[in-house]
């Protein structure tokens, strides 16, 4: 009985374990807080979780050609950083020519829906959005789905970690918001252009857009 005993142990020494057909049978998922530690079971390959896929920038994303930004760009009006803070309030200045964002739900012109008039840059008054340009878009910022042709230049922005395009005044390059594309609206062109309420001066008069243009220019 004892040999018996002891050559049944003896055959069960040279048996598979029985955890690697558990391992192979049933795939490991590896949560986010250890997704680079390589996981290893008795009698096993080593199982490696798949790599974190970085995706949220792509919700950021507009399809929209842009050029770069570089340093030789330049703009009709090449007012310097000291006259354009003698125009501007500080607010202005930090938007326009620094490239800051406005609070959601904060900006004047957010649930501004007039019948006609036009809305021109807050630095050099250049004509930049019809009132017939003006949607409903619910994200907390005034939304256009096109501009005036030529008024408004894209750039890529790649702050943030993120890519997106950047709009800016085409005269002035003063910065206006992004603009973002295929979001579903039910607009014409199906973009979206995410503009900063300061960055904006409504008017009314189509026919008054842009008198104060050059006078400011010469200041």
């Amino acid at each position: 009985m004892r040999y018996q005993t002891l050559r049944s142990f003896t055959s069960l020494k040279h048996q598979p374990f029985p955890f690697r057909h558990i391992a192979s049978s049933y795939p490991v998922r590896a949560h986010s807080s250890f997704t680079s530690r390589t996981l290893r079971f008795p009698g096993s390959k080593a199982l490696r979780a798949a790599p974190t896929i970085p995706f949220l920038g792509a919700f950021f994303t507009s399809n929209s050609k842009a050029e770069e930004p570089s340093d030789s760009m330049s703009y009709p009006d090449q007012r310097s950083d000291d006259q354009w803070r003698a125009v501007l309030s500080p607010d202005q200045f930090r938007i326009l020519r620094e490239k800051g964002t406005e609070r959601a739900g904060t900006g004047e012109y957010d649930s501004h829906y007039p019948s006609e008039g036009v809305y021109n840059c807050a630095g050099c008054d250049t004509p930049l959005y019809k009132a017939s340009h003006k949607f409903k878009s619910g994200c907390g910022w005034p939304a256009y789905f096109d501009s005036i042709p030529g008024a408004v230049t894209r750039h890529v922005d790649n702050t943030f970690g993120m890519k997106r395009t950047e709009i800016v005044c085409s005269n002035c390059g003063g910065h206006l918001g992004h603009v973002f594309e295929g979001e579903g609206y039910p607009t014409p062109t199906d973009e979206r252009h995410c503009v900063n309420s300061i960055s904006l001066r409504f008017t009314e008069d189509e026919g008054k857009t842009g008198e104060g243009q050059n006078a400011k220019a010469k200041a």
